[in-house]
């Protein structure tokens, strides 16, 4: 049984267009319309964004847009309605989804519960005093002043006041259906994936997320690539599923699949960012993604997509997910609300192949049975009623202006003494630096209040750079230059 859901309004189809091709702008459109129609992205009867939009969007003018839907209107793939806008046409009929593609089979977990004591010692470390406050620079912290409380509050009074006897059972451990439908509209649509409700599970984030895939995947003793530097939570996921972690290199085209196969060509899955690299910002390339999957194919091996900060691009259009070119369904991505909305929401999701959902619904009642439906069926309606989508744009336009303050506020006071990477998207940027050591800095910042994160925590191995993380998503711009002289009279405190 499939499950579909309207495009929600306001959600962007993810395609790009290419100044520098040979190609007119308005078939470039036309063409990834048609492309993402075929491919089932976009579905019959689903609304399309107005053409001022999507002009703003692409940053060009509305008529290659214009030109581009009276093609696709021609050809008969979008129908236009009176007073309503225009809509994939509604006589468009598909066949089978591409779950048709080859799958793969998970191996069965096994072992046993005695090396946890050791995994468990292995987390064991002294408390960070960058992570022990909120404030100017900390890391994951959103526009919390930009949150849409009367929306929230009044979709959640909506539902304390619809409830029936059947809300406080248990639900699935998949999730509730509503939000998982509205989710796999999002993701087809606006960040490429390919997917259907049935594959979506949701979780209390992308911790839990990469746990749970870690215990699917991933046998006691077997090797994973993990990015170096990268996600410590990752990491520390995969430790307590008894992974042996294999860092791999990163530079400025995102994860170095060939020093990858260098180290281990016989991983069992890596852990990649690949929309945005945690924590150095970069963009992986097309070239490292096609590696990056037929290295998966011929080693047999599962690649863990964690879609970090993907909603947030400032020089460039978003970059579609890496589970999109995926065609053995080797990847399975991993999403969350901790950003966009806010981190105690604890609300992420899982898009798993279709082979392994029943292995995934094995381990998750195994952990906490089923996730929290009363709290999160809220999200379905933020979704498909268009409130995310604006959240979203609202969010990265106050985004973009706090991070072009932290970047002229650290050239103001800094000079050419910090090197700033990874500012092109997201919540967060890098400042390289060579004096002083990068923890030391840290410590003297959250003695004042400042919540810098030294990028040498990082890494799992010794740290090849020293610089400092930024967080700018819970700044205001106008605070920004203070903040940023506290942080100088911290580094130079002469």
């Amino acid at each position: 049984m499939r499950h579909a859901a309207p495009l929600a309004p306001g959600i962007l189809p993810a395609l790009a267009v290419d100044r520098a091709a040979g190609r007119p702008l308005h078939r470039q459109i036309a063409d990834a319309f048609r492309e993402a129609i075929v491919e089932r992205r976009l579905r019959a009867g689903q609304r399309l964004p107005s053409t001022r939009t999507l002009a703003g969007a692409l940053a060009v003018s509305r008529l290659p847009v214009l030109n581009a839907f009276e093609q696709l209107l021609a050809e008969g793939y979008l129908e236009s309605r009176a007073g309503s806008g225009t809509f994939v046409s509604s006589t468009i009929r598909h066949g089978p989804a591409s779950e048709e593609r080859p799958v793969a089979r998970a191996r069965a977990v096994g072992g046993s519960a005695r090396p946890v004591a050791r995994h468990v010692a292995a987390l064991l470390r002294a408390p960070e005093p960058w992570l022990q406050g909120y404030g100017a620079f900390r890391m994951s912290e959103p526009a919390q002043d930009q949150f849409p409380f009367p929306t929230w509050t009044r979709l959640l009074a909506r539902h304390a006041r619809g409830l029936g006897r059947g809300a406080f059972n248990y639900g699935s451990p998949m999730g509730d259906l509503r939000l998982r439908q509205a989710l796999a509209a999002y993701l087809r649509t606006a960040r490429a994936v390919r997917c259907e409700a049935e594959q979506i599970m949701v979780v209390s984030g992308s911790q839990q997320a990469i746990a749970i895939a870690a215990r699917v995947l991933v046998d006691p003793g077997l090797p994973v690539w993990v990015e170096e530097p990268g996600y410590g939570g990752a990491r520390d996921a995969l430790t307590m599923a008894g992974a042996r972690l294999v860092p791999v290199p990163v530079d400025d085209e995102g994860l170095d699949v060939s020093a990858g196969t260098r180290a281990c060509r016989g991983a069992r899955a890596a852990v990649v960012t690949p929309s945005h690299q945690y924590p150095l910002g970069a963009t992986m390339s097309a070239t490292r993604r096609l590696q990056l999957l037929d290295w998966a194919r011929a080693a047999g091996a599962w690649i863990i997509e964690d879609d970090y900060d993907s909603e947030y691009r400032y020089e460039s259009q978003p970059i579609a997910a890496l589970q999109g070119l995926d065609r053995d369904a080797r990847v399975i991505y991993v999403g969350t609300f901790s950003k966009v909305l806010f981190p105690a929401l604890r609300a992420g999701y899982l898009v798993i192949p279709p082979d392994l959902v029943d292995r995934f619904t094995a381990v998750r009642e195994a952990m906490d049975i089923c996730p929290p439906g009363l709290l999160l069926a809220w999200l379905a309606e933020l979704i498909s009623e268009g409130h995310f989508a604006r959240h979203l744009r609202r969010t990265g336009q106050i985004y973009r202006e706090r991070r072009t303050a932290l970047v002229e506020a650290l050239a103001g006071r800094f000079g050419s003494r910090l090197r700033v990477v990874g500012a092109e998207a997201g919540m967060h940027l890098v400042a390289l630096c060579e004096r002083p050591r990068d923890r030391a800095v840290a410590r003297r910042a959250a003695d004042q209040g400042l919540w810098v994160m030294p990028l040498s925590s990082c890494y799992l191995g010794p740290p090849r750079r020293n610089g400092l993380v930024l967080g700018y998503g819970g700044t205001r711009a106008a605070d920004m230059p203070a903040a940023v002289e506290r942080l100088r009279r911290v580094v130079n405190p002469r």
